[in-house]
């Protein structure tokens, strides 16, 4: 099979997590400044739950480029990234509802941690089908971020029932770390 279904469907599932994220911002009540402070706890979720969501797009974008053909595997490895992804909505809200609490911080670095998870058995998937010397299995290589995402991940997650705020500069680190898509991508294809 084609990938053009599999990029369409996921583009399409990726556009409606965003809208209903945006969708959860609530309207400030009054006209004043203070107002506004009162909303920017659940503006701080939206945003890095946004970034979060594109860089996802992103770089299964760059991903889907690598594939020539999919399979049922590589179909439901895909739908079970959709799924993990299509959580951090309601741990964006929650969190942006309850800025700074353990259980909610830790929660939504699990919403993190299961997407981080499924694209790496996405990649797998796709190169058990392509085969070891793919587009995509020269292009990762060590996949030097993809290991040390999940570490930082889970020690944000321990860390929210200590130090909410540090799991949050840690969740906003990995995105730093992953804002620019993955080039090792696009200079194989380059090359190929």
């Amino acid at each position: 099979m084609g990938k053009d279904r599999l990029a369409a469907f996921s583009d399409g599932v990726l556009a409606i997590i965003i809208t209903i994220m945006v969708l959860e911002l609530k309207v400030p009540h009054g006209a004043g400044w203070t107002a506004l402070v009162t909303l920017l706890p659940h503006f701080v979720s939206y945003v890095l739950s946004f970034i979060y969501v594109a860089i996802y797009w992103n770089n299964h974008h760059h991903l889907l480029h690598t594939v020539t053909l999919v399979d049922g595997l590589i179909l439901w490895v895909n739908s079970f990234l959709l799924f993990c992804l299509s959580l951090i909505p309601v741990a964006t809200a929650w969190m942006g509802e309850n800025f700074l609490a353990s259980v909610p911080t830790a929660l939504y670095g699990v919403t993190l941690l299961m997407p981080a998870i499924a694209y790496y058995i996405l990649q797998k998937a796709i190169m058990r089908k392509q085969g070891a010397q793919s587009v995509l299995a020269t292009a990762l290589g060590a996949d030097l971020k993809g290991k040390i995402s999940p570490l930082l991940y889970a020690a944000a997650i321990a860390l929210a029932f200590v130090a909410p705020w540090v799991s949050i500069l840690i969740y906003a680190l990995v995105a730093v770390m992953w804002l620019i898509p993955d080039r090792r991508i696009e200079n194989v294809l380059r090359e190929s």
